[in-house]
Order: structure tokens, then C-alpha cells, then sequence
């Protein structure tokens, strides 16, 4: 099969930009990284083919310059622009101007994307293909006595939403009439900072609800398939943390017919590329389109380890006009996959953003493990950008088995020089609710304080991994091997196996 292109620009940075490079080398197509002035060492500039440097550090001088970024794709000879997920992935305008530029942009049409960005059309567009959403309006609400009339229709609680965000921005839960003008002004306030909108609807509370999504794919010759469902409940701030595939909530049956509403949307709405449909699940199994992103999602991994289906290189196919092969029937999820972001955050101190540099890193391997990073050791940790690092993803025949493996490959990774959310995940995964698969959106932010004090391992295994450790280093005491290290001096590599037990819980050796 000929590569879909000659040469594709990567307009974006970090894990998802070296996720897209690394599609386009099994393709055959060259690739284009743009870079700022702090990602000018970065792992996914090394890796593409070529590289444009596009502005200084902040985002909004950089990776948010469409116009620059269309520009130097025009000056490389890209025949196509591949702007993976946040920036500018979801702007109609960008993909609108890689189009005019005479360019192929890798995602839906611009029309899809404005179809679907604003939450009340996407509501409004779901409601006529038939896909049930939560009560609520679907037109901005104009003050804070529509709203209090609104909400009285379904009762409280409720929720307000800006209709042009997500990940939690410009939200907040009613609970009662007196608490809605404030809630009301402060989510328009945040909405308007966050989004430039300050347009906000009102639904109706779900207590207790599952996040889980469907994953979408059309090619342009009609064909649209759904890939299944992710678990998306643990979250903090309405901030994804671990997902799965597929729910421990949905069998068959409902995943056929939440497949089907996610499809009827999809279509309603011009869909084409890659994409997802948002749901929440209540106890009974009644759900609720919520909205749809028209991207690729931070936790696609899940989703192509369970199919089979490599989603980003399907994403640059489907651009390049080839069909899809695949039939309905013929996807159905194997085995179980769970993702964990790894961020450089404190989660013992509310989560406080930790920067520095990377000085070592130890990545985890072995059966079923994938790592999806963008970093390395050296690397520069700032303020500038989202403080997601990299996804460890693994895969089991089930869940346990997929649970127990990511728990392993959690112990295996040691990142020194800056905190991140790796004691966190280790504490979730030892958790007896999630392991019975017992959450909901509220779950974390509900278990959290027991989360983030609980140690990282019991005390029998602290104990019995610095032992060990301590044995192993004493038998190698007379057979150890020297390495030089890039500094010229000579480092023991056994003794790195002690080093990173030891740090692991919570001890230095000098």
C-alpha cells in the first residue's frame, strides 16, 4: 500500500506530536515537528524528519499561531497538517485555513467541527438524530431568573455548562434557587476567560453517573463505525485521570446501542476522521449524549489496544480518501486496557504543578506495557504547557489481569528531578472500589484525601523491595561492572537496580 502522503506537519508538541511521528515513519511519510523556543530539545523534534521553529515559549506566541503554522507547512512542502489534540484541533477556523491554504487537514471538515463545538448545537443536533440527552436547554441562558425557571422544570440539582468548553471550565453544580446568580456569574466569568464565550446552559444533575465515551471513525465514502466504549470516571475537576476499555458497566447490548447513537450523531453533524461522543451512564443504564470531540482523544491508546485498530495512522488514511476495511461486527473489544496520565504534579499538595528537570528516568517494559511520553531524561519541566508528561498503558486478557500489570509497570517507572502523579496512580490501583470496578464521575474526587495519604505500597511490600534490594546489592558487591556516563565518570549499573528501589519507597541512596 503507497503512503497516504509525501509529508505531513505535526502542529502540535509533547507525546501526542512524537504519537503522530512515529505513525507517519510506519506509513512511509515523512514528518514536519514545529517547535517553540522551550521544545527546541524536545524528543518529538529530534524524531520527525524536519523541524520549524515557530515562536516563543508560551503557547499563545507558538502552538496557537495558526496562521504561522499553515504558513511554514506551505514552506516545508506538507501536503497535510495533523494538529492533534488541544491547541488548535478543535478550531473550525484552522482546519477552515489549512483547507483554503490548499492543504488536506487531518480531522473532520471545519462544518463538523462548528457543528459540534458549541454544546447546545451539539445538543441540538443529537435531539433531532434521536440520541437521548440530558434535560436541559439547548440556547444559552440569558440571566439568572431564566435559569431558576429552567432548573424548576426537572428539579435540582442541576448543572451549569459554558457551551463553548470542556474539561470542567465554566461549571457548577446548583443545588438550590439562592445559589444560582453567583454559580451563574462565576461559570460565565470562567467561560469567558477560558473560551472567549461566555454563553452558558443549564441540565439537569445526574447523581452518580459513569463517564464512558464511544469512539467514532468515517471515511469519506459514507462508512461510520463506532470502536467501542472507554471508562472515563476517574476524574478530578472534571479532569480525566485513568481510563479503560472496555466498562466494567456495559455489555454487549448497551454497547451496541450506545454505538448506534454515538454513529446517528456522528452523521447528523458531517462527520468524518476520527472522534468521540461523550456520554453519561446512570445506575440503571439509562445514558445521555453529552458532547462530541472532534479530535483525537488524550485516551485513544485503550482503544487501539483492545481492537486493534491504530487510530492515528487510520486518521491520516481516512484524509488521504481510503476506505475503511473494517465492518461493525467485526470490532469487539479483547481484553482490557487501562491508561494512566503521568503529570508532573504533587498529588499529595493538591496537586501542585512541579517543575525542574528531568535527571533520571526509568521506564517501565515488558508484556503488554506501551508508553506513550514526551520526555526524557534532561528534559526541562515548565509552566508554559498542560502538565501531562506521558500515558503508561497497559493490556491484560481482563481486567485484573490489566490492573495488576499496570500496578507492576507503575513500580517500574522512576522519573527523578520533579514530582509526578505516579504514587497517586499506584494508590488507585490498589484501591478495593476500583479494583470491583465500583466508581463514578464523583468517585475520585470523593475517595481522595484517603488516596493521596495512603502510601504507595503496604509495609510488607516496602519492607520486603528494600531487603531484596539490600540483598542483591550485597551479592553483587565484588562483581560489579562500571559504564562510562555521558559526564565522563564512571556509573555502577547494578547498583541502578538498588537506586530506583529505593527511591521507589521513598528512601535516597547516597
Amino acid at each position: 500500500m503507497s503512503a497516504p502522503f509525501g509529508k505531513v506537519l505535526v502542529a502540535n508538541r509533547g507525546e501526542i506530536a512524537l504519537r503522530v511521528v512515529r505513525a507517519c515513519q510506519e506509513l512511509g511519510v515523512r514528518s514536519v515537528a514545529v517547535y517553540s523556543d522551550a521544545d527546541a530539545q524536545a524528543p518529538h523534534v529530534r524524531e520527525a524528519d524536519e523541524a520549524v521553529h515557530i515562536g516563543p515559549s508560551p503557547s499563545s506566541e507558538s502552538y496557537l499561531q495558526g496562521g504561522r503554522i499553515v504558513e511554514a507547512a506551505k514552506r516545508v512542502g506538507a501536503e497535510a497538517v495533523h494538529p492533534g489534540y488541544g491547541f488548535l484541533s478543535e478550531r473550525a477556523w484552522f482546519a477552515r485555513a489549512v483547507r483554503d491554504a490548499g492543504l488536506v487537514f487531518v480531522g473532520p471538515p471545519a462544518e463538523a467541527i462548528e457543528a459540534m463545538g458549541s454544546k447546545t448545537a451539539a445538543r441540538q443536533l443529537a435531539i433531532k438524530a434521536g440520541t437521548p440527552v440530558v434535560p436541559g436547554t439547548t440556547e444559552p441562558l440569558r440571566d439568572a431568573a431564566e435559569a431558576i425557571a429552567t432548573a424548576e422544570t426537572f428539579g435540582y440539582p442541576v448543572l451549569l455548562k459554558a457551551a463553548a468548553g470542556g474539561g470542567g471550565k465554566g461549571m457548577r453544580v446548583v443545588r438550590e434557587p439562592a445559589e444560582m446568580a453567583p454559580s451563574l456569574a462565576a461559570a460565565q466569568r470562567e467561560a469567558k476567560n477560558a473560551f472567549g464565550d461566555d454563553a452558558v446552559y443549564v441540565e439537569k444533575f445526574v447523581e452518580g453517573p459513569r463517564h464512558v465515551e464511544i469512539q467514532v471513525l468515517g471515511d469519506q465514502h459514507g462508512t461510520m463505525l463506532h470502536l467501542g466504549e472507554r471508562e472515563c470516571s476517574v476524574q478530578r475537576r472534571h479532569q480525566k485521570m485513568i481510563e479503560e476499555a472496555p466498562s466494567v458497566a456495559v455489555d454487549p447490548e448497551l454497547r451496541a446501542r450506545m454505538g448506534a447513537a454515538a454513529v446517528a450523531a456522528a452523521r447528523a453533524a458531517g462527520y468524518v476522521n476520527a472522534g468521540t461522543c461523550e456520554f453519561l451512564l446512570d445506575r440503571s443504564g439509562a445514558f445521555y449524549f453529552l458532547e462530541m470531540n472532534t479530535r483525537i482523544q488524550v485516551e485513544h491508546p485503550v482503544t487501539e489496544l483492545v481492537t486493534g485498530i491504530d487510530l492515528v495512522q487510520w486518521q491520516l488514511r481516512i484524509a488521504a480518501g481510503e476506505r475503511l476495511p473494517f465492518a461493525q461486527e467485526e470490532i469487539v473489544p479483547r481484553g482490557w486496557a487501562i491508561e494512566c496520565r503521568i503529570t508532573s504534579e504533587d498529588a499529595s499538595n493538591g496537586f501542585l504543578p512541579s517543575t525542574g528537570r528531568v535527571s533520571y528516568l526509568h521506564l517501565p517494559s515488558g508484556p503488554g506495557v506501551r508508553w506513550d511520553g514526551g520526555i526524557e531524561a534532561g528534559s526541562e519541566i515548565g509552566l508554559f504547557y498542560d502538565p501531562m508528561l506521558a500515558k503508561l498503558i497497559v493490556h491484560g486478557r481482563d481486567r485484573a489481569q490489566a490492573i495488576e500489570r499496570m500496578h507492576r509497570a507503575l513500580r517500574e517507572l522512576t522519573v527523578e528531578g520533579i514530582d509526578t502523579s505516579r504514587d497517586f496512580h499506584l494508590s488507585v490501583m490498589e484501591h478495593d472500589e476500583f479494583r470491583r470496578g465500583d466508581i463514578s464521575i464523583q468517585w475520585l474526587e470523593q475517595r481522595l484525601p484517603e488516596i493521596v495519604s495512603a502510601p504507595a505500597s503496604g509495609e510488607e511490600r516496602r519492607v520486603a523491595a528494600i531487603a531484596a534490594a539490600l540483598v542483591a546489592e550485597r551479592d553483587r558487591g565484588t562483581r560489579r561492572t562500571g559504564s562510562a556516563a555521558p559526564n565522563g565518570t564512571t556509573r555502577v549499573v547494578e547498583g541502578d537496580a538498588w537506586r530506583r528501589a529505593a527511591w521507589r519507597e521513598g528512601l535516597r541512596s547516597q
